[in-house]
């Protein structure tokens, strides 16, 4: 159970395989325009929440974690999407379970688009979600999580547009058994583009001198209010003991461990020591490895505000 390992977080802040031929291994089976929805939901209609579903005491009898004989509504009670390495895909975005996830190039990002349904979908499983249900994300940007509405009424999970989903033949973490079926399944990663760097044809554009614009200054980032730390690289929350931890309020305070990544909403201020001395770096986004921003065993004291 999650409860057993995690600390209190939440109070802070993937049948055989018998129709590769209908979504894109040989003959494609073309999708009939009721498979075909193109009506995005916003990321509104779920709620997302930062840190990974162990950091937040998802409850593992459902959601990523639910049985594979439980009922649709226990399943689509939360997803994770986490920035992950998976084989030789680094990074790619994995469910709570560590299963690898994918897009098709026969759907569209703009509108978001799902295709892939009937015996496609037994092959290739949609993250599904119900409204109003929790997503859970480390390393993958809020503002490029939503979901679409798809033929048999339920949401679908979108990363930056793409409609996301799971490989029938990918039974454990690290599998990476769809990547390239048919030449149109790819892992997915963080924002939304083909894991493992795969080649498309670009056409040759004529280069035309543009003005020069003038350059736009970004708004600072709030100050954050919490943080979620992990044990493990790329928001790994299974490692060790104490894998992760939730840090929360204002002024500094002490980490006290060994963290190697982290997730947070806003500007935090990181330590190389206890009590906010030492060296020094702000942070304004979820970052995967903090060795390589100087943090080689991760910050020992975090400052709010």
């Amino acid at each position: 159970m999650l409860r057993k390992h995690v600390a209190p977080l939440a109070a802070l802040v993937a049948f055989s395989v018998a129709a590769l031929t209908a979504c894109g291994a040989g003959d494609a089976a073309q999708p009939t325009p009721q498979d075909q929805q193109h009506d995005r939901a916003p990321a509104a209609a779920v709620s997302l929440l930062s840190g990974t579903a162990r950091s937040n005491q998802a409850d593992d009898r459902s959601g990523d974690l639910a049985p594979e004989d439980a009922p649709q509504e226990v399943k689509n009670r939360w997803v994770q999407l986490r920035a992950a390495k998976a084989g030789e895909l680094n990074p790619v975005v994995v469910n709570g379970a560590g299963l690898t996830l994918y897009r098709f190039d026969k759907d569209t990002a703009n509108p978001s688009t799902s295709t892939c349904a009937g015996d496609c979908a037994k092959t290739w499983p949609p993250v599904t979600i119900a409204k109003g249900a929790k997503v859970f994300v480390a390393g993958v940007k809020k503002s490029d999580v939503g979901t679409v509405a798809r033929s048999d009424g339920q949401l679908q999970v979108t990363i930056k547009g793409w409609p996301v989903y799971r490989f029938a033949k990918d039974t454990r973490p690290g599998d990476t058994l769809g990547q390239g079926v048919g030449g149109t399944w790819f892992g997915v990663t963080p924002d939304g583009q083909k894991a493992g760097n795969p080649q498309s044809p670009q056409p040759t554009k004529p280069t035309r001198t543009r003005p020069t614009q003038p350059t736009q200054t970004q708004p600072p980032a709030e100050p954050a209010t919490s943080v979620t730390l992990f044990t493990g690289r790329n928001f790994d929350d299974t490692t060790g003991d104490d894998f992760a931890r939730g840090l929360a309020g204002k002024g500094c305070q002490d980490t006290d461990g060994d963290f190697l990544s982290l997730t947070v909403d806003g500007s935090l201020k990181l330590w190389s020591e206890p009590g906010c001395k030492g060296t020094s770096k702000v942070v304004t986004d979820d970052v995967p490895d903090l060795s390589a921003i100087g943090f080689p065993t991760g910050p020992k004291s975090v400052f709010f505000g």
